[in-house]
C-alpha cells in the first residue's frame, strides 16, 4: 500500500472512465492509504476497495434497461433519477453482493465527499463500515434536481461536487505528500457557467446556498484546475486523466459508449503505469 492519497472525481456516467483506471490498479495489486471519492468517484471508490475488477463497470451497464434502476419512471415515484433503493440496496445486497468483508481488511482511510446544501460547506465522511455508510455514499453521489435530499445525522446532503469537485487540497491537509488524481474531464476541459440557475434557485429556494454554489462552480471548479497544475508542478500530484473527449453524457444508456469509455481509462492507466510507479516510489 502506498502511503499517497488517491482522488477520484465525479462526472456521471463519465465515471466509467475512472472505473477502468481503478481495474487497471487492482490487476496491479495498486492501493493508496487514503482515498477521496466524490459522486460517481464515491460509487467507483467501493467496488475498487474490496478488491471486485470488473463491478463498478457491471452496475454500471447491466441493468440500463430497468426502471427501477435509472429512468423518468423512477424520478417521477421516487424522486430519484437513479432509485436509490436500487443501487444501494439491491444491487449490493443481492443482485451484484457487494465484499463488506473485503473492505473490511482495508487498512487506509476511505472519505465520501458530500455537500452540506444548508451551510453550502464539504462534507469529508469517514467510510468505516460499507454497509452501515451507504447513505454517505449515496449522499456524494445525489446530483442537484434529479435526486433527494441526503439526511444524515440531522443534516441534508447533495452531490460533492458542488462544493470540493477534486478534493486534492483536502489530501494535502490530511498530510499526504503524494497524491494520484484520477478526473473525468478530458485535457483541455474548462467549466462553463451552468444553464440551470434558474431551476436550481426555484427548486432549493429553501437552501440558497446550493444556487450560490452552482452560480460560482464554474469559477471554484476552475481555479481547482490551476491548484492542481500547481501540485502538478512541486511533486504533490500525479494526474491521470482522459487525453481527448468522449461522446459519454452524463447519463448514458449507450452500453457500448460506456465499455468503450471504461477501456479508455484502463489503457490510459497502463500507458503511465511505469511513470506512474516511479512518481510513487521516488
Amino acid at each position: 500500500m502506498y502511503q499517497a492519497g488517491l482522488i477520484l472525481e465525479g462526472g456521471g456516467m463519465k465515471g466509467l472512465y475512472t472505473a477502468g483506471v481503478l481495474d487497471f490498479f487492482l490487476d496491479k495489486g495498486i492501493l493508496f492509504s487514503s482515498v477521496y471519492g466524490v459522486s460517481a468517484g464515491a460509487c467507483s471508490m467501493c467496488s475498487y476497495l474490496s478488491g471486485q475488477r470488473g463491478r463498478t463497470l457491471a452496475v454500471n451497464t447491466d441493468y440500463l434497461d430497468r426502471k427501477d434502476y435509472c429512468s423518468l419512471d423512477s424520478l417521477l415515484r421516487t424522486g430519484d433519477l437513479f432509485n436509490a433503493e436500487m443501487l444501494y440496496h439491491r444491487i449490493p445486497e443481492e443482485l451484484n453482493p457487494y465484499d463488506f468483508e473485503a473492505f473490511d481488511r482495508y487498512k487506509g482511510r476511505a472519505f465520501s465527499v458530500a455537500t452540506n446544501i444548508e451551510t453550502g460547506k464539504p462534507q469529508y465522511f469517514r467510510i468505516r463500515d460499507m454497509k452501515k455508510d451507504i447513505e454517505k455514499i449515496r449522499a456524494s453521489a445525489s446530483l442537484p434536481l434529479v435526486s433527494r435530499n441526503v439526511k444524515i445525522d440531522g443534516g441534508l446532503y447533495l452531490d460533492g461536487g458542488i462544493s470540493d469537485a477534486i478534493p486534492l487540497q483536502r489530501s494535502i491537509l490530511d498530510g499526504n505528500r503524494k497524491n494520484v488524481v484520477i478526473m473525468t474531464k478530458e485535457v483541455g476541459y474548462v467549466r462553463q457557467p451552468s444553464t440551470q440557475l434558474g431551476f436550481i434557485r426555484a427548486r432549493y429556494v429553501k437552501y440558497p446556498k446550493v444556487y450560490e454554489l452552482m452560480k460560482e462552480r464554474h469559477i471554484n471548479y476552475n481555479g481547482q484546475l490551476d491548484f492542481i497544475r500547481r501540485q502538478q508542478e512541486n511533486g504533490q500530484a500525479y494526474v491521470i486523466r482522459p487525453q481527448k473527449p468522449s461522446d459519454v453524457g452524463r447519463v448514458e444508456k449507450d452500453v457500448k459508449k460506456l465499455k468503450k469509455l471504461y477501456r479508455q481509462g484502463y489503457e490510459e492507466a497502463a500507458a503511465c503505469y511505469e511513470e506512474l510507479l516511479a512518481y510513487l516510489e521516488a
